[in-house]
């Protein structure tokens, strides 16, 4: 498939291999049967190279963004007298705004590529028969179609296959029915185990892309569905699914000159969350993650290790490999043999610190397939979560003005 960022011209890294004044955001990949051992030169996404020595768990090194000399936090308890914004301040407000108003003017459909498959599953399917379907195709979510009705019935993820464990889990006795549920049934089971329900959001191809990203942040989705309207039938027609990702890396490649701006570090806008995360050990059931997720409402968990230093991420995807085939015993087993099972071409977890600046992350965006950003210190103990929608919420609403025209409020 091919991805809009494909249209703008590649960034080649300098062959120098002196130290430079900057890095970007970059990836460590997980294989939990790897042993310790040191690490080839590995080139930076700006020319870099460093030679760090493996952890058991690791594929590739954390590289950590340079940090920068940055002015002092303005502050906002005090009204008066009021503290002039800096330089790098105003250049903040001035990328955000430039940022928004091209959100404005681009539409949904401009974030598609150039071709692109869409496949949509009838409301009527067999769930276990959904999952089959999202494994042979490598997808990890689908447009429902209620054809009864003509009409979109939602969005299939991987969070629904959670919801289905959970119910598995909450109502043992059930488990002969588990296997009978259709997609029509989703519904319910958010209802039986007490999760609230994602609202089902849409938005046509044509409207702002501005307007496709406050639906999202608003309905807690991650992805949302473009429904169009068939002129002959005047029935419904999905056009595709855009994700947050996908809409990050539009912007990231299309808007550099704004995102350049962005100077402030991630400690200083407060961006993503440091209190109250959950975590789990790669000995740990991958029930006893799932569980987490449900309770703490959240679609990945940082793995660590007993000094709570970071090892891996169990995400919402990483379960569909371990319901392959309706052989839910599996969910037994730990995290570390659930993590083993990912595709080779998994392109690892991304990390950041709290001094790395919003650009060399918009960096990163443009140049990899990032969902999310997990916050380390210098010796990779946890430090928080920064999701795509923690990003995306900040660009939208940070600093609006009241002349940037239509204005969605934030959630």
């Amino acid at each position: 498939m091919d991805d809009p960022s494909s249209r703008q011209p590649n960034y080649t890294p300098g062959d120098e291999p002196q130290r430079a004044p900057a890095a970007s955001v970059s990836a460590f990949a997980a294989n939990t049967a790897s042993t310790a051992r040191t690490a080839p030169a590995i080139p930076s996404a700006l020319g870099l190279h460093s030679t760090i020595p493996l952890r058991a768990g690791h594929e590739l090194p954390f590289v950590q963004p340079s940090s920068y000399l940055r002015p002092k936090i303005r502050s906002r308890t005090i009204p008066t007298p009021t503290t002039p914004m800096t330089p790098i301040d105003e250049e903040q407000l001035q990328g955000l705004k430039g940022m928004r108003n091209f959100l404005r003017v681009r539409t949904s459909y401009d974030v598609l590529p150039l071709s692109f498959r869409l496949i949509v599953l009838d409301n009527d399917l067999l769930i276990r028969k959904s999952l089959d379907i999202l494994i042979q195709n490598g997808i990890v979510s689908a447009p429902l179609w209620d054809s009864q009705q003509s009409r979109f019935a939602g969005l299939l993820t991987a969070t629904d296959y959670i919801n289905l464990i959970q119910y598995y889990c909450q109502f043992p006795e059930h488990i002969d029915d588990v296997d009978k549920f259709r997609l029509s049934s989703l519904r319910d089971i958010e209802k039986a185990i007490g999760v609230l329900p994602l609202e089902t959001v849409s938005v046509h191809p044509t409207r702002p892309l501005y307007e496709a990203c406050s639906r999202m942040l608003k309905s807690r989705a991650r992805r949302i569905p473009l429904v169009d309207i068939d002129h002959e039938t005047e029935r419904e027609t999905v056009v595709s699914v855009i994700t947050q990702y996908r809409i990050l890396k539009f912007i990231a490649v299309n808007t550099e000159q704004h995102t350049m701006l962005l100077k402030q570090t991630v400690r200083e806008i407060g961006l993503g969350t440091y209190k109250n995360l959950a975590t789990a050990k790669m000995t740990d059931s991958v029930l006893e993650v799932i569980n987490l997720m449900v309770v703490h409402n959240i679609s990945a968990v940082p793995i660590v290790d007993k000094n709570n230093v970071v090892l891996n991420v169990f995400e919402a995807v990483d379960v569909i490999p371990c319901i392959k085939g309706g052989v839910y015993e599996e969910l037994k087993s730990t995290v570390g043999d659930a993590l083993s099972k990912r595709p080779d071409d998994f392109q690892g977890i991304y990390t950041c610190q709290e001094d790395d600046r919003l650009d060399s992350i918009f960096t990163t965006l443009r140049q990899s397939r990032v969902h999310r950003l997990v916050v380390i210190d210098d010796n990779w103990h946890l430090r928080g979560m920064i999701s795509l929608s923690d990003i995306l919420k900040y660009v939208l609403f940070t600093g609006v003005t009241s002349d940037e025209g239509e204005y969605f409020p934030p959630p």
